[in-house]
């Protein structure tokens, strides 16, 4: 099976928990590496789902795949004064070489 192809590619640093998403079946739209000159301070990873679709992501990247989580949070942004959503995020602790 060939991977799938992301236009812009993925942050090296959130790659693998996008990947274990996606083998999930856990419909992602959005993720960035985070840090200095990222969008998000921390590896995040945001997702589509019903109120139990985040625990199930959070089972998936922690059993199988065993990656570093820091935060499940279902969120509801506020834009032009109306709140949209909701939708999940995953952040994760950012990886190191000495890891």
């Amino acid at each position: 099976m060939i991977p799938p192809q992301f236009d812009p590619p993925l942050d090296e640093g959130i790659a693998a928990a996008v990947s274990a998403l996606r083998d999930a079946n856990v419909e992602t739209f959005e993720s960035c590496g985070g840090g200095p000159g990222h969008a998000y301070n921390q590896p995040t990873v945001r997702f589509h789902g019903d109120r139990s679709e985040g625990y199930r992501a959070l089972a998936s990247v922690l059993g199988k795949h065993g990656l570093r989580v820091a935060e499940l949070r279902r969120v509801w942004p506020v834009v032009d004064g109306e709140a949209t959503g909701p939708w999940w995020e995953l952040t994760f602790a950012p990886t190191t070489t000495d890891d």
